[in-house]
């Protein structure tokens, strides 16, 4: 009887939730979309590269309402908004815009399991977009600004012995302030898309102990055969220790012990390297002790991989992977989802357009002014594609900004000559220390074109600080430097090389755009872009297959990447190889598979 009523009450739960959420709008969805279960949304644990065994998922329906910004907190709340889809999504179960004189006030309730009392809880947000503050049983607990990075909070000081309150503001102007915001706009348009605002990646929170691993940072050298690992923690003392175990599959490579404050060098024989074709990776088990006593373990990966560039036989300056050529060839990867925008449905569709590329002949993605949910990242590590990391960009005329218009804003940015610069460092610095461990990432790019760029010298010099292990490529398509490992060009629609300097490699970061229309599959029936059309899969394959023999002649003549755009039609854009909704490849396939892998394969 009482797992009969148990499960009658599971029930009466979902129906009482489906009553509260669906869909919002007429758009087109995905397949995930379509299926998307309200009652388990994106259950997956979040960060996989660095693991604990207990967590808590806080996604689901949320109470929301819309306050003028300058206003306190709402006395009640008169919407559901599915977490973590963005207001303006068709998830969220609102499909709303908001503008820069409003916030976004959120509200849920959640208890602390009986076996965590003992515990520290973490309370950690993927990412919302732009400024956040957070309360906790209405004590404000702190605030993040960036739209594109995972953020946490120590909770435990303001938790209670029952129910925990959890209320979240969010505020995000969009493009009338100065934050970097990839390629939203209030007025959408062909290559700019849907606004996002607000909560868009995993909340959850998990339990610590009081002396806890913080993150980690692990820096393979292929040509010594080692791996250093640096183990950040929280509340330890010099005596402090951690044990950390390396794994060939089931087989422990290497036990090593060392005190917290030391960066730990080990070695790893006969190493396994990894590539786009064998993407081999390492597992790690990490335990913290203190007092002799393990307070925290955590699961991880690595590889031994290293990206590079030198002269190949003929004097030209190429791309190398393990100190081999290797030509990128890439596509375009926006990022956004007809029913999610910034945010996938569910984890397979977020493994899809990888598949979908590795199936296709391609090696790598541009990830372009945008950054994904860490499993994304993951998927790529483990997959074999190779990531090209754009900065999401900000405006061509970043402005000072006006308090009496925006009053919501960090006072400590203000007090900056140029807080739109600043923020900028601020942001990237972090984009990359919480994407620093990804193997897949090879290449930082901080400015797509011109826009927002400035002090590129100063940027240039930044980026090698946060990361001197990786390839720089300074401004993708424009404003060209002497900065940076690369140098790159964009033109539409053929590929061509325009530049050349025989010190660096170059790349084509931006070609192509051919668009076939597939009328089942439209965002807008009214308005799709291309920057060249044709009328049927044949005609469009064909175009393809001649821009691909003109990129083999370019790479003979110094190219070494190409980016093709792009991996999916994205709103008024109808140029992508599959459709906004991924439910139709308007490309051949084979045809595809074919020339693009004859590419990949011409410097070996």
């Amino acid at each position: 009887m009482k797992r009969l009523l148990f499960t009658v009450s599971i029930i009466f739960v979902s129906l009482s939730i489906f009553a509260q959420w669906k869909p919002a709008g007429d758009k087109i969805k995905s397949v995930w979309g379509e299926s998307l279960d309200a009652n388990n949304v994106l259950p997956e644990y979040p960060r996989p590269i660095l693991e604990r065994a207990e967590w808590k998922n806080l996604n689901g329906l949320w109470d929301l309402t819309i306050k003028p910004v300058n206003e306190g907190a709402p006395e009640g709340y008169n919407k559901k908004i599915l977490v973590p889809f963005p207001l303006e999504s068709s998830l969220s179960g609102l499909a709303e815009r908001i503008d820069e004189k409003h916030a976004m006030w959120y509200r849920r309730t959640f208890t602390i399991p009986s076996s965590w009392k003992s515990k520290n809880i973490i309370l950690h947000f993927g990412a919302a977009d732009w400024k956040t503050e957070v309360f906790v049983n209405d004590i404000r607990i702190g605030s993040h600004t960036g739209g594109y990075t995972p953020f946490r909070f120590d909770i435990t000081p303001f938790l209670t012995k029952d129910k925990q309150t959890l209320t979240v503001k969010v505020w995000d102007p969009t493009d009338k302030y100065f934050q970097p915001r990839g390629k939203q706009v209030s007025e959408p348009a062909p290559i700019v898309y849907t606004p996002v605002s607000g909560i868009w990646q995993t909340v959850w929170i998990e339990p610590v102990s009081r002396q806890h691993i913080v993150d980690l940072k692990t820096l393979p050298d292929v040509d010594k055969s080692t791996v250093a690992i640096t183990v950040n923690t929280k509340n330890t003392s010099p005596k402090d220790y951690a044990e950390i175990k390396i794994f060939d599959g089931s087989k422990t490579v290497s036990t090593t012990r060392s005190i917290i404050s030391e960066k730990i060098t080990i070695q790893v024989a006969d190493a396994k390297l990894w590539t786009p074709d064998s993407p081999f990776l390492y597992d790690m088990e990490i335990k913290l002790f203190c007092n002799g006593k393990e307070t925290d373990r955590i699961k991880s990966y690595f590889a031994m991989r290293k990206i590079s560039v030198r002269r190949d036989k003929d004097g030209i300056m190429r791309i190398q992977l393990n100190n081999k050529n290797l030509i990128h060839s890439g596509l375009l990867d926006q990022g956004y989802w007809p029913d999610g925008l910034y945010t996938a449905p569910s984890d397979d569709a977020l493994k899809f357009d990888i598949v979908k590329a590795k199936e296709w002949g391609y090696n790598m993605l541009r990830k372009h002014i945008k950054t994904e949910p860490a499993r994304w990242y993951t998927w790529c590590d483990r997959l074999g594609m190779l990531v090209w990391q754009d900065m999401p960009s900000g405006d061509n005329n970043w402005r000072e900004p006006d308090t009496e218009r925006s009053p919501f804003v960090d006072s400590s940015l203000e007090s900056k000559p140029n807080p739109a610069h600043d923020n900028f460092f601020k942001e990237w610095k972090e984009i990359i220390d919480c994407l620093y461990n990804y193997p897949s990432i090879v290449i930082w790019i901080p400015f797509n074109e011109g826009w927002g760029q400035f002090r590129t010298n100063e940027v240039a010099e930044f980026t090698r600080k946060c990361d001197p292990s990786r390839l720089l490529n300074v401004a993708s398509g424009w404003h060209h430097s002497h900065e940076g490992d690369i140098i790159d060009d964009h033109n539409y629609p053929e590929p061509k090389l325009m530049h050349f300097d025989a010190n660096r490699p170059a790349v084509i970061g931006e070609y192509g755009g051919i668009s076939v229309v597939d009328e089942e599959h439209l965002w807008n029936k009214d308005n799709n872009f291309g920057y060249i059309e044709f009328k049927t899969p044949k005609e469009a394959t064909d175009k393809y297959i001649e821009y691909s023999e003109m990129i083999k002649n370019l790479i003979k003549k110094g190219v070494s990447g190409t980016v093709y755009t792009q991996i999916t039609d994205v709103e008024d854009e109808a140029s992508g190889i599959m459709t906004y909704d991924r439910k139709s490849v308007k490309l051949d396939e084979e045809r595809l598979h074919k020339i693009n892998s004859e590419i990949c394969r011409m410097l070996e």
